[in-house]
Order: C-alpha cells, then structure tokens, then sequence
C-alpha cells in the first residue's frame, strides 16, 4: 500500500475537439492525394473526420467494409495528415461505418 501511496502517477488532460468542416475537408483532400482519385472515389465516398478525443480520431466511413478496408489500410497515413491539419497528436485512427455517427453535420 505504501508504494501506492508514494507512487507519482501523471495524468494526461485529454480535451475532445470537433473537426471542423474546414478540417474535414483539408484531410480528405490531402488523402485523395495519397490514394488517387479513383481509389478515393470508392474507398473515401462520404467520410468524415468527425473528432478527436485525446489522441484518437474518429473517421466515419460509407458503410462496414469501407471502413474495414480504410482503418486497415490507411491509418497510418489519416493520422499523419490529421495531425499536420489539426495541429496536435494523433496516435490512433478509429473508423467506423457512418451509421453509428452521433451527429449528422
């Protein structure tokens, strides 16, 4: 119990943040770039990068697959572009199918 006690925990203030429609829109050109126009087309039809919470972004895709198919493929590379756009750290990319957005903007 001592070493609880005595133990110094840091805690992260984690704010959530929506992306604008600006935002949204500066990141998804900048994917179209990545992935061509074509691919984009298929892949990226209806997305939109909603918010960040922390450090995680949720992306809301067309449907299941695609965002199966998004999540897997370009996580990576949304959360790179997010955080050059959004100004802070993105060190995780949640894509879910647009279906289970909270809110319709």
């Amino acid at each position: 119990m001592a070493l609880l006690a005595n133990s110094a925990v840091d805690y992260e203030v984690r704010s959530a943040m929506m992306v604008t429609d600006v935002q949204d829109q500066a990141i998804a050109a900048r994917m179209a770039l990545i992935v061509g126009a074509d691919r984009f087309d298929r892949l990226f039809r209806a997305v939109r990068f909603d918010e960040v919470d922390g450090d995680i972004l949720y992306v809301y895709a067309q449907d299941e697959d695609a965002a199966a198919k998004m999540e897997d493929e370009f996580a990576l590379h949304i959360s790179i572009v997010a955080a050059k756009v959004l100004e802070r750290e993105i060190n995780g990319v949640l894509v879910l199918p647009r279906q289970l957005m909270k809110s319709e903007r």
